[in-house]
């Protein structure tokens, strides 16, 4: 049985959230919380919950907060459900984590519904208006093409192939397993590939791939 926690404290969407849940086929545990505290408390006892979670609306001091929480409960699975969340904020939560789901509160009802079975699958959603905002933005900066032209030579065509399962999630296990390699050769990839682009995480390989055009964003995001 699955758990689903709410954290709005607007009550008309918080009913109606509760409503979608409860059409459900499979049966679930519905909690409610009022403030964060009460979020960490509920999370101790049910690990592998669901969260919806009006950010703009809870007291999260910051996007950073929220990622270390996500941290220590690596089994929980968040549903950003806000009338409104700035782009910084959506990148910044949705590069620190494939837990991060989002669907605004003026989304269609087959896109709740959707974000709702996908966290139960412990896959990403990501609604159509927050993905042509992603995307209309990336397009908007300066400076990509010629960086996608300059930079992506650095990596060979494998190198490339690597950072893209890198970025999309994968473990170097996966990868190795997918691509039927040894994990010490993905491994030595990984390494190759870091000192290359000159980063020491994924976060900012998976930056790196989107500005130099390796990731196909559309696909990334939707």
């Amino acid at each position: 049985m699955k758990t689903f926690i709410i954290a709005d404290n607007q009550f008309i969407t918080n009913a109606g959230m509760q409503f979608l849940l409860t059409m459900q086929k499979d049966p679930s545990v519905i909690i409610d919380v009022i403030n964060k505290e009460e979020l960490i408390q509920k999370l101790r006892l049910y690990t592998d919950a669901i969260v919806i979670l009006d950010y703009s609306l809870f007291n999260f001091i910051s996007a950073e907060e929220l990622i270390i929480t996500q941290q220590r409960f690596k089994q929980t699975c968040w549903i950003l459900f806000s009338e409104e969340l700035s782009i910084p904020l959506l990148r910044q939560l949705l590069f620190s984590s494939n837990s991060f789901s989002v669907v605004m509160k003026n989304s269609p009802k087959e896109e709740i519904q959707s974000a709702i079975q996908y966290a139960v699958r412990q896959e990403r959603f990501i609604c159509n208006y927050v993905s042509n905002l992603l995307l209309a933005n990336t397009q908007q900066q300066s400076g990509i093409s010629t960086y996608s032209k300059e930079e992506s030579s650095l990596l060979t065509t494998t190198e490339k192939a690597i950072l893209k399962e890198i970025a999309s999630g994968k473990t170097t296990k996966e990868i190795a397993t997918q691509k039927n390699i040894s994990f010490h050769t993905v491994n030595s990839h990984r390494k190759n590939i870091f000192r290359k682009i000159g980063v020491n995480n994924v976060h900012e390989a998976t930056k790196y791939a989107m500005r130099a055009g390796i990731i196909d964003l559309a696909e990334y995001y939707i």
